[in-house]
């Protein structure tokens, strides 16, 4: 089977609503009638094993798949400019609310083996990994140090070592980054730590990112020495891993869902079934199309966990004005420099 790949970067734009499209890439035959559109916050080269799996099964179907930042997503999906039939994201508390407000279709999926009592709510989220975020950390820059193991341990290093790592941390831009700000709270609510973190970053002139892929980058390429706060899922498969150690916080490991939602305005809902049937069988099941998304947990403590669930709890820390208390006090810490 041939694949065809579309990569670009683009604006699609309303009065209110503008979103842009990081990347998109087409899967399947030019001559397929039956498309699915897919919009999602995975990198391509990170989920295309999964939709070369399923078009190799499902051959007569091709996928337009386009990646969004998660709160790119969202404004996709509020703009009334675009259809798509299945959403794709990190961020757990915008799927929420998506669901929420009447944009998700139920479904009981058609497969046959037991998915975890995490992974699906009310039948219309449908979460498929354990994805746990990471401090990556360059082993050129602590070639001759001891790497640190919790967020007390990374505090006391960089207190100790300001000159050497100021601009020389990256974490979220919690104004860009759904999923950035997704783990900003469930740190904060998690642990005292996050906030003293967040200052001593702020003392150093972090840099803020939309995205954990480009993180990784510039600690590859030497830009950065420490990304707070990364994908771990992402860190464990760049091509550079050799470069840098992934470190999973003693203290507290913060661990999100990637999930998918079926909404009510797809027009190509049995196919967009089909998918959601075959990324949870891939991933739950015994198949032998494993991915980077199956889950890496099994080697952590279980009590250093914090296990995000799917649920209207996550809709919080979305409330308008709490979100802006939020996001004034992370200003406060991190934007100390400017």
């Amino acid at each position: 089977m041939r694949f065809f790949f579309l990569t670009f970067t683009l604006i699609f734009s309303s009065v209110s609503n503008a979103f842009e499209i990081e990347e998109r890439a087409f899967f399947g035959s030019e001559t397929v009638e039956n498309k699915l559109n897919i919009i999602s916050t995975a990198d391509i080269k990170y989920f295309s094993p999964m939709i070369i799996s399923f078009l190799e099964s499902n051959p007569n179907y091709g996928i337009d798949y386009t990646v969004a930042s998660s709160t790119d997503v969202m404004k996709a999906m509020y703009s009334n400019q675009s259809s798509y039939d299945l959403i794709i994201s990190s961020a757990m508390d915008l799927q929420v609310k998506l669901a929420n407000d009447g944009f998700a279709t139920t479904y009981k999926p058609n497969i046959n083996t037991a998915v975890p009592s995490w992974s699906i709510w009310n039948d219309m989220i449908f979460g498929f990994t354990q994805e746990p975020a990471a401090i990556v950390i360059s082993k050129k820059s602590f070639e001759n140090d001891d790497f640190p193991n919790t967020r007390q341990e990374l505090i006391r290093k960089l207190r100790e070592n300001p000159a050497r790592f100021k601009g020389k941390i990256g974490t979220y831009d919690l104004r860009q980054s759904g999923l950035g700000y997704l783990f900003a709270t469930q740190d904060a609510r998690g642990t005292e730590t996050y906030w003293r973190l967040t200052e001593v970053m702020g003392q150093l002139e972090t840099n803020l990112y939309c995205c954990s892929s480009d993180m990784i980058d510039d600690v590859v390429s030497g830009k950065i020495d420490i990304a707070y706060n990364v994908l771990g899922s992402y860190a464990n498969n760049h091509p550079m891993y050799e470069k840098y150690n992934v470190i999973y916080p003693a203290d507290m490991t913060t661990v999100m869902s990637r999930s998918m939602i079926l909404p009510v305005s797809s027009s190509n809902a049995k196919i967009a079934k089909l998918f959601i049937d075959h990324v949870l069988q891939t991933v739950f099941g015994q198949s032998e199309n494993k991915t980077l998304f199956n889950s890496i947990l099994n080697n952590f403590e279980e009590n250093t966990l914090n296990r995000i669930s799917l649920g209207p709890g996550l809709m919080v820390f979305l409330d308008q004005f709490k979100k802006q208390k939020f996001i004034e006090e992370w200003e406060n810490a991190i934007l100390q420099a400017d």
